[in-house]
């Protein structure tokens, strides 16, 4: 069952009214939108998620199944100009993890998808493509650019080799070519050794650090004065890629930052929910 992360910090944050409209960019289990409506049943709440099947229709909240880079395309839909608050959850739902097929688990063997479409079309990019397609040092500069796994030029090397022999399917069928390219050392480590490796992939796959530059832009234009935004980050790209944009945007006097230092989950959180551990959740209000 999926946790909502930082739910209380986030929704507090956030400083709601009765009568605010917010903005749930990545609606994914929908916790966020859950607790809001729990606390302001008169809020007005617009979800985004670009994949459809996390959808169920509820009361108060307005569904489209878009990228949160297209945000203002929405808001255009819907008839609103400006916002109270809008929430950036950028991880991943456990049940997109566990129950989706598309390969973004390495810990169950499925087609190498990894797209966040759940109905991907012929022309989309797919990791299967990335792995077979993409020339070695393109595989490397991914691998260590986006996963900042330390082997990338190893495991690159790796899968160019591997794909000479037959073309690589399934999340398995990497998950053996990683384990292979990597140190035993490194296989035995806290980390799974194909965490960062996966992470990587997927973000290529799905544009996923030029979507939310583009999201954090849109976004914090698309706020009223006095509307917060809140992102929650999972890992260093996606962290330092929020604080550089929040800490711009202050430099130029068009914002606040609610925290200076990133708000993390507290040990009964991390205890009960382990994904927690790397989460971190910066908070910004637009002047």
């Amino acid at each position: 069952m999926h946790k909502t992360v930082l739910l209380n910090e986030t929704i507090d944050g956030l400083d709601l009214k009765e009568d605010s409209v917010v903005l749930d960019a990545t609606f994914g289990g929908g916790g966020h939108s859950a607790e809001i409506l729990k606390r302001f049943p008169e809020v007005k709440i617009i979800a985004l998620d670009q994949d459809a099947s996390v959808w169920k229709s509820q009361p108060g909240i307005s569904f489209h199944n878009k990228n949160f880079r297209n945000l203002d395309e929405v808001l255009k839909k819907e008839g609103k100009e400006k916002v109270d608050g809008i929430i950036f959850d950028l991880g991943l739902s456990s049940d997109q993890l566990e129950n989706s097929g598309r390969g973004f688990s390495f810990m169950k063997d499925e087609p190498l998808f990894m797209t966040m479409k759940e109905n991907p079309r012929p022309e989309d990019l797919t990791a299967r493509e990335i792995v077979n397609d993409w020339d070695e040092q393109n595989l490397a500069d991914i691998i260590y650019g986006f996963g900042e796994e330390r082997y990338g030029r190893r495991i690159a090397g790796a899968i160019a080799q591997a794909r000479k022999q037959k073309p690589i399917e399934t999340t398995f069928d990497l998950v053996g070519i990683i384990k292979r390219a990597v140190p035993a050392r490194y296989r035995e480590g806290r980390l799974h050794f194909a965490t960062k490796t996966f992470q990587a992939i997927r973000i290529a796959v799905n544009d996923e650090l030029e979507a939310l530059r583009e999201g954090l832009k849109v976004g914090f234009e698309s706020l009223r004065s006095g509307g917060r935004m809140a992102v929650i980050s999972f890992h260093s790209l996606e962290d330092r890629i929020t604080k550089r944009f929040f800490k711009d945007k202050q430099k130029a006097g068009e914002a606040i930052l609610i925290n200076k230092k990133p708000i993390v989950a507290k040990r009964e959180e991390i205890k009960n929910n382990p994904r927690s551990r790397s989460a971190k959740l910066r908070i910004i209000q637009k002047q």
